[in-house]
């Protein structure tokens, strides 16, 4: 599994939703499901106010999972910005760093 933060911001639509739908144990509710739906689960799930109104840590099977829960959340009209990041363990970098990528920087 992979690690996702997703940092989402509602639509004044998809604030109404929040509210006459249940209120945030609701919505938490149906993004877990969301996610069980293409084989992940949500680790962690909080509101916030400012540039975001949602940041969620999710594990997924693969980046193609996560591009469909993006593209099904972004047609919904229920979010007016939605930010998928990549999360990488520590384990994940010194792996990395263990490996030697060829690399010429232009104009080399």
């Amino acid at each position: 599994m992979s690690k996702y933060l997703v940092k989402a911001t509602y639509s004044p639509e998809g604030a109404r939703g929040v509210i006459s739908g249940g209120g945030g144990t609701a919505r938490v509710d149906a993004i877990r499901d969301l996610l069980e739906s293409v084989g992940g689960s949500v680790e962690s799930f909080y509101f916030a106010f400012g540039g975001s109104d949602a940041y969620v840590t999710v594990d997924a099977p693969d980046n193609v999972a996560v591009a469909a829960l993006a593209m099904t959340i972004g047609a919904s009209g229920s979010v007016t910005a939605l930010e998928t990041v990549v999360l990488l363990s520590a384990d994940e970098i010194d792996e990395a760093a263990r490996r030697s990528p060829r690399y010429r920087p232009p104009g080399a």
